[in-house]
């Protein structure tokens, strides 16, 4: 398999990079999505090749939301919550309720202070 023809950073221009053009992280959720990734794969929940083609389906824009325009890492989250509910370490519905209630976590905490899961549940 060859690499297409256009760069990441060509198929998506929003990509936060550094000065030397490289890419980023944009914001802390997004290095702890690509960390756990990494440390699923580690752990044998799947392989490489199967990471490559759930983030290639992602990109592609197979199961995008046609009705907002995700960033890199909104399709790697998607990406890696495709993988997890495939191999049977997760269920969708439970990815779902964890999403929700890590939002409402997150709205609940002040500016500053760190995120308790907990209060999402309330």
């Amino acid at each position: 398999m060859t690499l297409p023809e256009r760069s990441i950073k060509d198929a998506l221009p929003n990509l936060p990079l550094d000065r030397d053009g490289e890419p980023v992280f944009g914001a802390p959720w997004e290095a702890r999505v690509f960390a756990m990734t990494v440390k699923a794969h580690e752990a044998g929940l799947f392989t490489w090749k199967e990471w490559t083609q759930a983030l290639g389906a992602e990109l592609s824009g197979n199961g995008n939301d046609a009705t907002k325009t995700p960033g890199y890492y909104d399709h790697w989250l998607a990406a890696f919550e495709t993988l997890l509910t495939a191999k049977g370490v997760a269920a969708g519905g439970q990815l779902a309720a964890l999403r929700d209630a890590w939002d409402k976590a997150a709205h609940a905490t002040p500016h500053g202070q760190p995120i308790e899961l907990d209060k999402g549940r309330i």
